[in-house]
């Protein structure tokens, strides 16, 4: 009998370590401990924003400034990205040594009952952490070679003359521009119109211009019926009947949470994941789920905080409810990214919450000449007392500088003392300082 056992080596693991620091008996339970760290660090957010910082290299040696044309050795990257990861993993295991770790596809069968290579492992209490995988639309014939998802995009040692990516979220913004930066011909595929259409609106139109200058293409409005690879290439029709060829087509177009874990009937799950209350407990007493399985937030430190919030309470701790609106959310493009924290425009008009925004052009700082980032903006929005309610950011490491928004979030603070902190100069932190003052 453990104290908890954890099912799903990624984000979960921070959890086991301190339940297992606070002498707890506990186990975690991963199909392959050489992916123990999970998604982000093996084929996610690691990997992709390592390759994407290094394109970003490359996009910026093509100013006019420079002379000559530098090429990137994807082989080199590709290597030097595998040791990283392995020496990261390595780190994550000697922190595991108090934890037993058994490698195992799990099933919960029954209340406090695991069944894990044909043997039955019980738990007093038991936390689900079983991530996501990537969601292929019906029609498309996925073959992991030139049919591929971001787990094999992110293991091209040569690039593709040309690719077409379906799916206009955060995945495929990131692969679009990564592809283009390094001289692909790129092509967005998305069923809808529009891109980011929860962000405000000059941050969108920022962003299509961002998209256009590096030369993607986009085909709107185009859902894909099939997909298939051939002599020619891969094959794409779309939903109206005409159809185009492609040297690689990458399909971004969702995950889907990973509930196969889940045979008990007192578990619930919907089409979004595995339903849990705002503590992330299931709807099975001391049987929790987090991270990307229970379908809140897709997001690595959200897993963390969840796997974190729910061992500190089973270790009687009492944490504090964990805001998820609060959750500071990013898409790493270049070369400028987007992040927001906090509720954007549209939800605090959906939900009819005053609110006044405060909209800074980066193009009023010198740095933006030089950066590539004239087209940025900072946008703070606070209630009508000024208590700060939330940011959205385009700019470059706009995932680095909402944390000074996130942090005032956590502190509830009101503009007039987020204005104290004076921020550095030159640093587009000054433009966020701005943005204080105007609310």
């Amino acid at each position: 009998m453990y104290d908890i056992v954890y099912v799903g080596g990624g984000l979960n693991y921070a959890g086991a370590i301190v339940a297992a620091k606070n002498s707890l008996k506990v186990a975690l339970i991963e199909r392959s401990l050489d992916q123990l760290g999970g998604i982000c660090l093996h084929k996610g957010c690691i990997p992709s924003k390592m390759l994407l910082h290094y394109a970003n290299t490359i996009l910026q040696s093509k100013e006019e400034i420079f002379s000559g044309k530098l090429k990137l050795n994807l082989k080199a990257l590709i290597e030097k990205k595998k040791k990283i990861i392995a020496s990261a993993t390595k780190a994550v295991l000697s922190q595991c040594k108090d934890i037993d770790l058994i490698e195992a596809d799990a099933k919960l069968i029954k209340p406090h009952v695991i069944e894990a290579n044909g043997k039955k492992i019980e738990a007093k209490h038991i936390v689900l952490g079983t991530g996501s995988s990537p969601f292929i639309p019906k029609g498309i014939e996925y073959n992991k070679k030139d049919i591929i998802t971001s787990d094999e995009a992110l293991e091209l040692e040569e690039l593709p003359k040309s690719i077409a990516i379906y799916g206009n979220g955060a995945i495929g913004l990131e692969m679009a521009t990564y592809f283009a930066s390094l001289g692909v011909v790129t092509t967005i595929i998305s069923r809808g119109e529009g891109i980011l259409k929860k962000a405000h609106p000059l941050i969108q139109s920022s962003l299509k211009l961002q998209l256009e200058k590096l030369g993607i293409n986009r085909l709107e409005n185009h859902p894909v019926n099939k997909a298939k690879s051939t002599f020619r290439g891969v094959h794409v029709v779309f939903e109206e009947g005409h159809s185009r060829y492609f040297d690689t087509l990458l399909v971004a177009t969702g995950r889907r949470a990973n509930t196969d874990v889940v045979a008990a009937k007192s578990i619930e799950i919907s089409r979004k994941g595995i339903n849990t209350d705002e503590y992330f407990e299931t709807t099975l007493k001391n049987h929790y789920a987090i991270g990307d399985c229970n379908g809140k937030l897709q997001l690595a430190h959200a897993a963390r905080a969840q796997a974190l919030n729910v061992t500190l309470r089973i270790l009687g701790k009492k944490p504090s409810k964990i805001d998820l609106d609060n959750v500071v959310k990013f898409i790493h493009t270049q070369p400028m990214s987007y992040a927001s924290v906090g509720k954007n425009r549209e939800t605090l008009e959906k939900e009819k919450i005053e609110y006044k925004e405060s909209i800074v052009p980066l193009s009023h700082f010198t740095n933006s000449l030089f950066h590539q980032a004239s087209n940025g903006y900072m946008i703070v929005y606070a209630d009508k007392k000024g208590f700060i309610l939330s940011a959205e950011l385009l700019a470059p490491d706009a995932e680095e500088l909402i944390s000074a928004v996130a942090t005032a979030l956590a502190g509830e603070m009101d503009a007039t003392l987020a204005q104290k902190t004076i921020m550095a100069h030159p640093t587009f932190s000054e433009a966020l300082e701005r943005a204080y003052f105007r609310l």
